[in-house]
């Protein structure tokens, strides 16, 4: 008879975790599937035992590392008295039968490596935040999905995770008899586990995350919130860390950029308020002055703030200056690194910014200072042969390259010039120096652009790129890079 789709979603599996601190955990087999399980078991503060006339070198390492214990000679049921567990991990299924076989009789719960049917437990992909454990199983139909699975637990649980459990634990019974009120007790933990105390602690402060706590504990309601300055990276989905994407799904605010795209933004809780304070070269919306104040104001209003960057904040993002009014204002706050352009830029292209024998050092540059002046001191050291790349620099480009002329520096130096790095519509664009004047006059390039000028553009494959001097009218520009 066909099966109804409720008994499609029932589990064949009980989960559940055995166990095993201090307790025999006993692995049959000397190979790689022994170590694999051995490196498994690492994790856990079992007793490991393997049983095996001989040792594979990797299963010995793995052993030695664990602090488990080498049983010498072929397999006895007798061995097995005791053990928690067992688990099969021959390569031979007559052997693992056997052992399986003689575990049941012992009452043990035994595991056959990649043998579901002889299988009394299955083992689930682990994600380890001692003492908190996630573990994700297929029932062996579908391991590698497991480990998928489990990946993107990992980028949702922080190392820390466990830090804040074992914190909490120190509070818990302090909680429940200052605290006697159920609902209210649930409160106190929602605010505990996703407000400042986390935060904090995530962000290696310790004494500060435990402070936060007491504090919630004398009924302080104000939480102080917390801030996040967050790289976005070049654009790209996938080039975010992994923090970057966990604190924009924490937030309760997203203070964002004008070049963060929308797909990155829409990255965050889909409850969190947006606010976009986009700056773009001469058409700044909001005055960083007042981006500070949005950032204070949210984070006294005790929410959990990102402030979201194009690239990397602490790379030509005003992050000092928002640092240094978080800082004054006494608010916590942390940094998360982003993609920079240049790297972006550079891999893109795939332009190495430095080269053993031709450039072993590299300038990020924008093309004019804080008072407007062109090439500031950066341009001595593009004549000892640096490589430079330059930021922002589509606007000033003629004087850059005039300038860099004047000073010394070979016309016929390569530049490379990359628009809307690691984006859709990402074009490439080479030349000289003497070339580099003509981007101002582009009207198909309009947007970011990072220029690299050194000779390591000379040892980049430039074959997919257009050139930097405008072609004839009508003709386009640029040269889109296949993603």
């Amino acid at each position: 008879m066909p099966m109804h789709a409720a008994e499609k979603r029932k589990l064949d599996v009980f989960p559940t975790f055995q166990k095993v601190a201090g307790r025999r955990v006993v692995v049959v087999g000397g190979g790689e599937e022994a170590a694999a399980k051995v490196r498994l078991l690492s994790e856990t503060a079992a007793r490991i035992e393997v049983i095996a006339p001989d040792l594979e070198p990797a299963l010995a390492a793995a052993l030695e590392k664990a602090g488990g214990r080498h049983l010498p000679g072929p397999f006895r049921p007798a061995l097995l008295t005791g053990a928690a567990l067992v688990f099969a991990a021959s390569g031979e299924e007559d052997a693992d039968r056997a052992v399986v076989e003689a575990a049941r009789i012992f009452g043990i719960p035994a595991n056959a490596v990649d043998r579901p049917g002889l299988c009394d437990f299955y083992v689930g992909a682990l994600v380890n935040r001692a003492p908190v454990a996630v573990a994700i199983t297929s029932t062996g139909v579908g391991p590698v999905l497991a480990r998928h699975i489990r990946a993107r637990i990992e980028a949702l649980l922080p190392r820390e995770t466990g830090d804040l459990a074992r914190l909490a634990e120190t509070f818990r019974d302090t909680v429940a008899r200052v605290i006697p009120d159920g609902a209210a007790r649930r409160r106190f933990w929602a605010r505990f586990f996703s407000g400042s105390v986390a935060s904090n602690l995530q962000a290696g402060r310790p004494g500060a995350a435990r402070a936060e706590a007491q504090r919630l504990l004398n009924a302080d309601d104000a939480d102080s919130g917390f801030v996040w300055l967050v790289g976005a990276g070049p654009g790209a989905e996938d080039l975010l860390t992994l923090r970057a994407q966990r604190v924009l799904q924490e937030a309760d605010v997203i203070v964002h950029d004008a070049l963060v795209p929308d797909a990155v933004v829409a990255m965050g809780r889909r409850d969190a308020q947006r606010i976009a304070v986009g700056k773009r070269k001469g058409a700044h919306s909001v005055p960083q002055p007042e981006i500070n104040a949005i950032l204070l104001r949210e984070a006294r209003a005790g929410r959990r703030v990102v402030r979201l960057k194009s690239g990397d904040p602490m790379i030509f993002g005003r992050a000092g200056e928002e640092i240094a009014a978080l800082r004054a204002a006494g608010i916590a706050h942390d940094v998360v690194p982003g993609v920079t352009a240049a790297f972006a830029a550079a891999a893109s292209a795939k332009i190495p910014l430095t080269l053993r024998g031709v450039a072993s050092q590299l300038v990020f540059a924008t093309g004019h200072d804080q008072s407007g002046a062109t090439l500031p001191a950066w341009g001595q050291m593009a004549l000892e042969g640096a490589t430079v790349a330059v930021y922002m620099g589509r606007s000033v480009a003629a004087r850059v390259a005039a300038r860099l002329t004047e000073a010394g520096l070979d016309a016929a130096t390569p530049v490379a010039v990359i628009e809307n790095a690691a984006q859709d519509g990402e074009c490439l664009f080479a030349g000289t120096l003497a070339d580099l004047g003509a981007l101002e006059d582009r009207d198909d390039v309009s947007g970011p652009v990072l220029i690299v000028i050194g000779e390591v553009v000379g040892a980049a494959d430039l074959s997919a790129s257009a050139p930097l001097c405008p072609p004839a009218a009508g003709e386009r520009l640029g040269a889109t890079v296949a993603a």
